[in-house]
This record gives C-alpha cells, structure tokens and sequence, in this order.
C-alpha cells in the first residue's frame, strides 16, 4: 500500500513539506492525558499575543486555498479551524486518544494532522484533482461528490477521506473504537515547513510509542521523493 501526492500537486505548490507515518497496536484505552495537556499548554502560550490568523502556518494555508479558488474565510485549513475553537472555547473535543494527540500537536504546531484508519481505505491513497464523480462520506452519514478539480484524498476505490484538501475529512476512515492501525499525514506549506514536518512527524511518532502503539514506517515527502510505501499488519 502506498501514500503519495500528485505530480500535479507537487507542481502547484513547491513549498509543501509532507510526513507521514503508519502504525498499528492502535487501542481506545490508550493514556495520551499528559501529552496532549503539553500541546494544549503550548497552543495557549503561542495564541496569548494574537489570533490563529496571525501565524505562518496558518497563513500559507490561506494563501493556498485562494490559490485554489476559496476566500480566506470560506474554508478554513484543519489546524486554523481546530485554533478557532480553542481559543473561543478554550478547549478542544476528546474523540478517540490518537486523534486526540493529533489534534494536540495540530494545535501547538498550527500545522494539519490527518489521522486514517487503514481498514477502510481501498487500496492506494493519493491527494489529487478530484474528477467530481468520487464518493465522500460526512460525518452525518450522508454522501457527497466532491466538485471536480477540488483537492482530495483518494483511494482505490474512488472514496475521497478528505475534501478541499485539508478542510474536511470523511467519517469513513476517522479513527473510532475498532481502528487498530493508522495512516498519520502531516502537511505544511510555510518558510520553515520541511525543517519543522520532519521534527513533528518524528515527535509524533516516540508519542505514539509512548501511548502503547508500534510505528512501522514513516518517511518525509517531498517532489524527488513523493511516494510512503508500507505493508500493512493486518488485512481487512
């Protein structure tokens, strides 16, 4: 099985800087409290002098989504949307504790983790121009087509796991009490991204470790290099 961006993609944006990582022993009783308190520690800190808006991060998001045709508030990039509701909130949801981590590092880090239950993705997955003829599922349950040239995460079977890139993921490959193994994604597009990808999919990786969950692979991306290949542990 295998992970990649288009060449297409690669071509638009030059500056991403992609890791990912797969892992499985996954557990919905894993203990990520401590960790996740540290990233929300550090989320609070980085947003005492300003807003989301202001960071790099979060910035070279919004200059890719207008590039693809949104208004900077139209859609928001996973991690601004998730800094959003923290800082109005001043918490962010507990949904399974890996993509509770996940979202923690998102929020220190402004930068978008994806988090993929390998069981339900078919075959190969790649973030490209959707056709417009694919299969996205809401968290609701119902059924979508993405809009054609929209950026999406596709697999074998034309299901999209994420639409406009990273604004949404589908409710088909979310983490939940069954998953047992994981497709990590993390993507960044400002100054610092490769420097800074590198050094959070690492991290992330000894924090899952941490958690009780074994990292098989994990490799950072980039146009010469564009392809994560694995095998996985278990078979669906």
């Amino acid at each position: 099985m295998y992970f990649q961006h288009s060449d297409r993609i690669w071509a638009e944006f030059p500056q991403l800087a992609a890791g990912v990582l797969y892992a499985d022993g996954i557990s919905p009783d894993a203990r990520v409290e401590s960790l996740v308190a540290e990233h929300v520690m550090a989320a609070r800190s980085r947003l005492g002098s300003g807003t989301e808006a202001e960071l790099p991060e979060v910035q070279a998001w919004r200059r890719a989504f207008a590039q693809m045709g949104f208004k900077p508030t139209q859609y928001r990039c996973a991690s601004e949307a998730l800094l959003r509701r923290f800082r109005k909130d001043g918490s962010i949801p507990r949904v399974h504790p890996v993509v509770d981590l996940c979202n923690a590092v998102s929020l220190a880090t402004a930068v978008p983790v994806a988090v993929l239950d390998v069981a339900n993705i078919a075959g190969d997955l790649e973030v490209r121009h959707a056709s417009g003829d694919e299969s996205y599922l809401t968290f609701a349950g119902a059924q979508e087509h993405p809009d054609a040239d929209e950026v999406i995460f596709a697999d074998g079977a034309r299901q999209a796991h994420a639409r406009r890139w990273v604004n949404r993921q589908s409710g088909l490959s979310a983490a939940r009490a069954t998953t047992t193994e994981v497709l990590v994604v993390v993507e960044a597009l400002h100054q610092s991204a490769a420097r800074d990808v590198e050094a959070l999919i690492t991290m992330l990786g000894e924090e899952l470790v941490t958690a009780g969950s074994t990292v098989r692979a994990n490799a950072v991306l980039s146009r010469s290099s564009p392809r994560f290949s694995f095998e996985r542990r278990s078979s669906s």
